[in-house]
């Protein structure tokens, strides 16, 4: 299990405007809220000055792959209306605060 850095942007069915005017933006809140509380997202938010436009969002997250993060994140309803679409995906080392991540981790994934 590693680390990644990611970015989406709006899609093509992305609504002009701000988050808040967008479709199905419960469904979509109530996805990334499940992500995070699984711990598989482990940061995300809009990048500054996007937030009221096209969407640029960054994510870290804690998966085994970058296959297993398109699979997990295209059950997104926005991901699937074409409001968000993924422009990157890196693995990512972190040397400083680690300690932090690790710490966020439940029991469970720690002691592996």
């Amino acid at each position: 299990m590693g680390y990644y850095a990611m970015t989406r942007e709006a899609g093509t069915a992305w609504a002009e405007g701000a988050i808040a005017g967008q479709y199905a933006i419960s469904e979509h809140h109530g996805f990334m809220s499940a992500l995070a509380e699984e711990q598989f997202v482990l940061l995300a938010g809009p990048l500054a000055g996007t937030e009221q436009g096209r969407l640029r969002v960054l994510l870290v997250v804690r998966a085994d792959s970058e296959a297993e993060i398109r699979q997990r994140l295209a059950d997104d309803p926005w991901a699937i209306s074409g409001q968000l679409e993924i422009t990157s995906i890196e693995p990512w080392n972190v040397f400083v605060g680690a300690e932090r991540l690790v710490s966020a981790q439940p029991a469970a994934i720690t002691a592996a």
